[in-house]
């Protein structure tokens, strides 16, 4: 794939017929994808993708107009603009619209492409999802099954250029091998699922991916229901990586200016544990949606969020700052150049502890460590904060893992979550979503079991 270039020159095309007084915003991207899945021993689906293709926002006064299309052809392009124009006509009035101006945030220095993944031969992606099959089933007699074994690629490059004088090009690379597999004992069945992710082939252990599956799944063999009470809790760093998800969206500036966050008036109060410093940062080559720029074209830079409990900022697009009197914060988000942005985080991580889970347990002695979550979404009000979740996990008795532990429900609020913070773990894991995982350690927390 060839440097963004070329895309530049087709924006800066479309950029010239701008008319005076409106504004003009071209997103051009190219990607390629693919995902290999292995069941059984063979190939159950493989796609292979290529997509390209370009689109338009218009402002004109307080209207905004908005047209895309899924081809570079000169044809077509020239007529997005006038689509984009005959959109603003009918759209409602906005007096906050408009589009991103310079900053002055310099871009960081990213290394974020892999020229090496795009000349992985298929054959070899489809030998390394049997391969991971394979591994998983090797790990333990007692794995029945494997649900999916998956290998999945993409490379992507885009342009965002502007009448306001954005012009900002981006390329990267990323990879990452996954497991579900099934775990048997009498006529009991566990789940589990590993990953790896990288950015290119060499960054991937397929033999740790398939471990963490087999051993989350047999760990689980033998599960009861715990007692009701209120306990410490122990999350697991995938769970924490979907818990901060989801904080992440109660600080998207979207929420606060709905009043749908229930952090919205609270800028500089504690809302955490002092342990607690929660960062966006895609400028951290590690996080699998690192980037040098956001959405609209504006350089990423690291947002601190909560540092030491206090609420420092919420994220923003360059519509959700002017609406709150602010900045941008470069947190504007947008599914490629077939849809128009909007704020939310884009890396999320806590400032790690000096502890792993290991010490972490012995130090919690008696508790509960939550390894998975379900329904997360769906159990978490975003306006009142009020969490409930089905979860497994393990008893942590005497400073070890004990009994495995299902069918039982985690309850508390975020904001009394984040409070009762007692521990953050060093054992940082970036999974192929916008959170970095960690162990965390919460005290006082609902678990609803028998």
């Amino acid at each position: 794939m060839a440097a963004g270039g070329d895309l530049t020159d087709l924006a800066d095309r479309i950029i010239a017929r701008a008319k005076d007084g409106e504004q003009v915003e071209v997103v051009v991207g190219r990607s390629r994808h693919t995902e290999v899945r292995a069941y059984e021993g063979e190939v159950e689906s493989l796609t292979a993708a290529e997509n390209q293709g370009a689109g338009v926002r218009v402002v004109s006064g307080d209207r905004q107009g908005f047209a895309y299309a899924g081809s570079l052809d000169d044809d077509v392009l020239g007529e997005l603009l006038d689509e984009a124009r005959d959109n603003a006509e009918f759209a409602t009035p906005d007096e906050w619209v408009g589009l991103a101006e310079p900053d002055g945030v310099p871009v960081p220095d990213l290394d974020l492409y892999r020229p090496s993944l795009l000349d992985v031969p298929t054959g070899r992606k489809v030998d390394l999802a049997l391969e991971l099959e394979r591994a998983v089933r090797g790990r333990d007699r007692r794995i029945t099954g494997v649900e999916s074994a998956e290998f999945v690629d993409g490379s992507g490059e885009r342009c965002v250029v502007t009448t306001t004088g954005i012009r900002s090009e981006s390329r990267s690379t990323s990879c990452y091998l996954s497991a579900s597999c099934l775990a048997t004992a009498g006529d009991e069945t566990q789940t589990g699922f590993g990953f790896s992710v990288g950015r290119e082939l060499d960054d991937l252990d397929l033999d740790e991916a398939a471990a963490d599956a087999a051993h989350r799944a047999t760990r689980l063999l033998g599960s009861v229901k715990p007692a009701s009470g209120r306990v410490t809790v122990v999350l697991d760093p995938f769970v924490t990586a979907q818990l901060l998800g989801v904080i992440g969206g109660t600080l998207s500036g979207s929420a606060v200016v709905k009043g749908r966050s229930p952090f919205a008036e609270r800028l500089g109060e504690d809302v955490a544990s002092a342990l607690v410093t929660l960062v966006d940062d895609p400028t951290n080559p590690s996080a699998y949606t690192a980037a040098r720029a956001d959405g609209e074209g504006l350089a990423s830079r690291r947002n601190p969020l909560i540092e030491r409990g206090v609420l420092r900022q919420f994220v923003h697009d360059s519509s959700t700052a002017r609406r709150s009197g602010t900045r941008s914060t470069g947190n504007a988000v947008r599914g490629g150049f077939a849809s128009t942005p909007s704020a939310g985080c884009r890396a999320l991580s806590l400032e790690p502890g000096v502890d792993d889970q290991p010490a972490l347990l012995r130090a919690v002695g008696e508790g509960v460590l939550v390894s998975s979550v379900i329904g997360l979404h769906s159990g978490v009000n975003p306006v009142s904060g009020d969490f409930s979740t089905g979860a497994e996990g393990l008893r942590i008795q005497r400073g070890e893992l004990g009994q495995p532990l299902r069918e039982f429900t985690v309850a508390s609020t975020l904001q009394r979550m984040l409070h009762d913070v007692e521990a953050v773990g060093s054992d940082v894991e970036w999974l192929p979503m916008s959170a970095a995982g960690v162990s965390l350690v919460i005290r006082d927390v609902t678990v609803s079991g028998s």
